[in-house]
């Protein structure tokens, strides 16, 4: 009994060490930022924005521009209704079994999460048409130029399985979203923040160098004051 009590007790010491380390290495990094001397881009182009939850952030750009019309990528009849107001998109990546079985943190089971953190499941773009009052709270200013922006819209492209947009039939949270197959599978260290971090990087926006977390992605984005 006591062997079993000193294992158990060892087990839980190191993964609580693990965890601490996981977090501070987050953390540290934050101040040690990907594009730190980028020049700041004075008339943005784009507007966009970085859209987070608390836990999840999503990249937000607008439906149409000189760069992309997202509606030939996502169209509307992929979705049950898109609001005839919606000026913008916003486009997340994430666990497969997470994103289906999880429309509300009331959902959230702690098998579910574990296994997402585990990895072993393939990945899913998660697309939504908002309108402009759904960026009042997590919103956070990216200052784009036509070339940054033009790197986003091309590594969400790469994100689907040969750029090519396959919808997941009848998984919707609501009327105006909807999955679609993506590349990669989620893991501890590849999250759906991680993906958000990464576009960040290669368009040249200042961003953690790794960013597990939702606050990683936003600690150098200016918020969305109202």
């Amino acid at each position: 009994m006591k062997r079993w009590l000193r294992r158990f007790a060892f087990t839980l010491l190191g993964f609580m060490v693990a965890a601490a380390l996981y977090v501070a290495v987050a953390c540290a990094l934050m101040f040690w930022p990907a594009n730190a001397q980028a020049p700041p881009t004075q008339a943005p182009a784009v507007q966009a924005w970085v859209l987070s939850n608390g836990v999840h952030t999503d990249l937000v750009f607008p439906i149409r521009s000189e760069a992309i019309d997202w509606r030939q990528l996502f169209p509307f009849g992929h979705f049950k209704s898109v609001p005839p107001d919606a000026e913008f998109i916003a486009i997340g990546w994430g666990d497969r079994e997470f994103y289906l079985n999880t429309p509300t943190w009331a959902d959230l089971t702690a098998s579910r999460a574990f296994g997402a953190m585990l990895g072993g499941n393939r990945a899913l773009l998660h697309v939504t048409y908002l309108r402009r009052a759904q960026l009042r709270h997590g919103a956070y200013l990216l200052p784009l130029s036509q070339a940054q922006y033009a790197q986003l819209v091309d590594f969400v492209r790469a994100s689907l399985p040969s750029g090519h947009a396959v919808p997941i039939a009848g998984a919707h949270y609501g009327n105006d979203d909807a999955f679609y197959e993506a590349e990669g599978g989620y893991h501890l260290f590849e999250t759906c923040n991680t993906w958000t971090g990464r576009a960040l990087q290669r368009a040249g926006v200042t961003v953690s160098r790794w960013t597990p977390f939702d606050f990683n992605v936003t600690w150098h984005l200016e918020p969305v004051r109202h």
